[in-house]
């Protein structure tokens, strides 16, 4: 049994080599962590960027460093060039025994007025040390939208695993060997089982590739991958009926995409709507399993908590199997 999953397994990975949407579906992981790392902010990121001149000043650099992201310039007319463009970036001219500060005049007047402020503490000379606030830490270290960004692309990995077996099973049917499992030896959990395995592989390789590459190493992996592993038996499920009801690759996939519209219920209800209206949302898998990996990646979950989500999902998962698993049998006669 295990050869013909194997077998299977490696037919799939080959076809799967050679189409386009499989090979897009197959670095999308890759496509997601790069897009989060750049668009979202760090922790410890300023809204705030100024423009100097290089050499000008440099003490005058590294105290505003402590407070700004400083880009320097060779003269006046290239910081002109920079402020003029999109962004919003301010530059501090020297001028006489001060400074001016050059705007293009479209900044937020936040930022100007933040750019004014650290200009007048430079030239009275004050530090940190000077104020009488009290920098209170709670410990976070992730940027909560990065977070948000990472769950989502969790979730969105597991529901492109369901499209790869989608995908694989239509191009089955279209080289007809769809109908040979009825004449084999190969029984029918035999070949849901070696059609599963991409999916679940796809699944946990995607993920952990995806907090790798955003910084979130040092969470229980254990906990995530059984997260990932109940999560992905819907995303399974969902492939194999989209898979034997569908007759064209578009169809599957256009299909596979309503997984899309209850992913983001769940996330919307979770981060936007109060207490109230949580239970309307308890139906959901994707509601579960993305306040699952929530509390892994903010490392403040046990695994009491873990149990519990990965429990619900894993009933859920099986309630919807049981709905569809008449369809889906009667798919692959």
């Amino acid at each position: 049994m295990l050869n013909k999953i194997w077998i299977i397994f490696k037919r799939d990975l080959k076809v799967n080599s050679k189409d386009f949407i499989s090979l897009y579906i197959l670095v999308v992981p890759i496509l997601f962590a790069v897009l989060i790392n750049v668009f979202s902010p760090g922790i410890n990121d300023t809204t705030v960027d100024l423009a100097l001149i290089k050499g000008e000043n440099t003490v005058q650099v590294e105290y505003l460093e402590q407070f700004a992201k400083i880009e320097l310039f060779e003269n006046t007319a290239e910081i002109k060039n920079r402020v003029e463009k999109r962004d919003a970036i301010i530059g501090i001219i020297p001028e006489n025994d001060g400074y001016y500060l050059m705007t293009q005049g479209d900044e937020p007047e936040g930022v100007v007025e933040y750019a004014k402020l650290l200009t007048s503490f430079y030239e009275l000379d004050m530090n940190v040390e000077d104020s009488t606030s009290e920098i209170i830490e709670f410990g976070r270290t992730v940027p909560p939208l990065k977070k948000i960004l990472v769950n989502i692309s969790i979730l969105f990995i597991s529901i492109l695993a369901g499209m790869l077996i989608a995908l694989n099973i239509v191009e089955e049917k279209v080289e007809n060997t769809l109908s040979a499992i009825n004449v084999t030896p190969t029984s029918r959990t035999t070949f849901i089982l070696g059609k599963s395995v991409i999916g679940i592989i796809f699944t946990l390789f995607g993920s952990i590739a995806l907090i790798m590459l955003t910084g979130f190493s040092e969470i229980n992996l254990v906990q995530l991958l059984l997260i990932l592993l109940v999560t992905s038996l819907l995303s399974i499920i969902v492939g194999f009926i989209q898979g034997v009801t569908n007759k064209d690759i578009m169809s599957a996939a256009g299909s596979i995409k309503l997984l899309f519209l209850p992913l983001i219920a769940g996330v919307l209800a979770i981060e936007m709507l109060g207490d109230k209206w949580q239970k309307f949302f308890y139906w959901n898998p994707f509601y579960w399993a993305y306040k699952g990996n929530d509390i892994i990646l903010s490392q403040t979950g046990t695994w009491g908590q873990i149990f519990m989500y990965a429990g619900i999902v894993l009933l859920l998962s099986s309630i919807i199997y049981l709905l569809l698993a008449p369809k889906i049998r009667k798919g692959l006669k």
